[in-house]
Formats: structure tokens, C-alpha cells, sequence
């Protein structure tokens, strides 16, 4: 399916012409983390990407409750129940993941673990980032979390070995195009697997 085609019909149903929705999420909320720069690099790969609108979820924004109980406190039900709802209104998720200790963060395992419906039957792909591993280890432990909650996996990643030594002062990647190149290999799967999951679940409404 052409996905300009798609962007531009006036012939299709609105829910087919729609931009897709897509939660990027940053997973690391240490002290002097170096997500921030690889969040902003990504949102400005996604900007130029056709039928993407974005939404970041920053987990150290989010705050979530590390207990995962029934009944959060009200402030923690609060700050949980407007997050839930951001994930659920997304087509499709970016998961942007450092690796510590061969694994993500705690962090983005509470969000992850605080939801279930809200993954369901959608896409999700990988940024990572790192030291020698460039954060594959990180991802390839989530896809086994995310096959648990029945997410698709996208394929193909964007990888930063060595991440800080890649990027200068104000952000800017100093070898751009082999990035560059990763990040819309990976959009151009999102987009179709998100396309066809939306599709696939206003026909007929996914059931785990």
C-alpha cells in the first residue's frame, strides 16, 4: 500500500487518512542522562516522516508509583490515569531505552507492568543507546516483555554505540546520513504495521 496515497485520499474513511498517533516514550529518568538528546534527535526524524503525529512520554515526567497495586493514592491514581490514557490513544509506540546492566530501566518496566490493553494488537519499535552495546541487549529483552502484553515488535532499530561521543554540544549526530538512513527504515515499518493494526482493529476490535 502506498502511504502517500493513503495521507492524501479524499476517498478513504477518515480513520484510514488520520495521522498515525505514535507515543514515543523515554525510558531513563537517571541524573545527567543523555536521553533527552536522543529523544530530541528522534521527534525532529519523526517531524519529517508523512501521516506521524508524536507524543513524548518522559517516564521521569510520568512519576509513576513503583508499587503496582488496585488502589493507588489519589495523586499517584491522578498522574497514572493520565498517562493510560496517552498510551491508549496512540496507533503505535517508540520505545527509547538505554541499557544498564545488560537490561532497561526500572523505570520503564513500571510503565510498561502498570498497563496491558493499552499495548494490545499496536506496534512497537526500538531506539537504544549505550556503551559498546548501543542498547541491543536492552531491546531485545523488551521484545520478549512486549510479545507478553501482544504488541508487535518492529524489526529493525536504531542503535547508538558509544552514544555520547556521537553527538556535539547542541545535539546535532556528527555522522548523520548512516543514522539517519536507520531512523526511517524504521519509521516506514512503523508506519505500516501501525496502519494496518488500526485498520485491522476497527474491523474487528482485538480480544487477548
Amino acid at each position: 500500500m502506498d502511504i502517500t496515497a493513503v495521507s492524501t485520499s479524499s476517498t478513504l474513511p477518515a480513520a484510514e487518512t488520520a495521522p498515525l498517533k505514535v507515543a514515543v516514550i523515554l525510558g531513563s529518568n537517571r541524573d545527567g542522562r543523555f536521553g533527552p538528546v536522543v529523544a530530541d534527535w528522534f521527534l525532529a526524524r519523526a517531524a519529517k516522516h508523512p501521516g506521524i503525529a508524536t507524543d513524548l512520554i518522559d517516564v521521569a515526567e510520568a512519576d509513576l508509583p513503583t508499587a503496582i497495586t488496585f488502589s493507588p493514592r489519589p495523586e499517584e491514581a491522578a498522574r497514572l490515569g493520565a498517562v493510560s490514557a496517552r498510551l491508549a490513544a496512540a496507533d503505535a509506540f517508540v520505545v527509547l531505552t538505554p541499557e544498564y546492566n545488560h537490561s532497561f530501566p526500572a523505570p520503564l518496566k513500571t510503565l510498561i507492568d502498570w498497563h496491558s490493553a493499552e499495548w494490545q494488537a499496536k506496534p512497537v519499535a526500538f531506539v537504544g543507546y549505550g556503551g559498546i552495546s548501543g542498547g541491543l541487549r536492552a531491546v531485545e529483552q523488551l521484545r520478549q516483555v512486549f510479545a507478553e502484553l501482544h504488541a508487535v515488535t518492529v524489526r529493525d532499530t536504531v542503535s547508538f554505540h558509544n552514544a555520547g561521543a556521537l553527538f556535539d554540544d547542541e545535539g546535532r549526530h556528527l555522522d548523520p546520513e548512516p543514522a539517519d538512513a536507520a531512523a526511517k527504515t524504521l519509521l516506514d515499518q512503523l508506519v505500516w504495521w501501525g496502519t494496518a493494526l488500526r485498520d485491522a482493529r476497527n474491523l474487528r476490535p482485538y480480544g487477548a
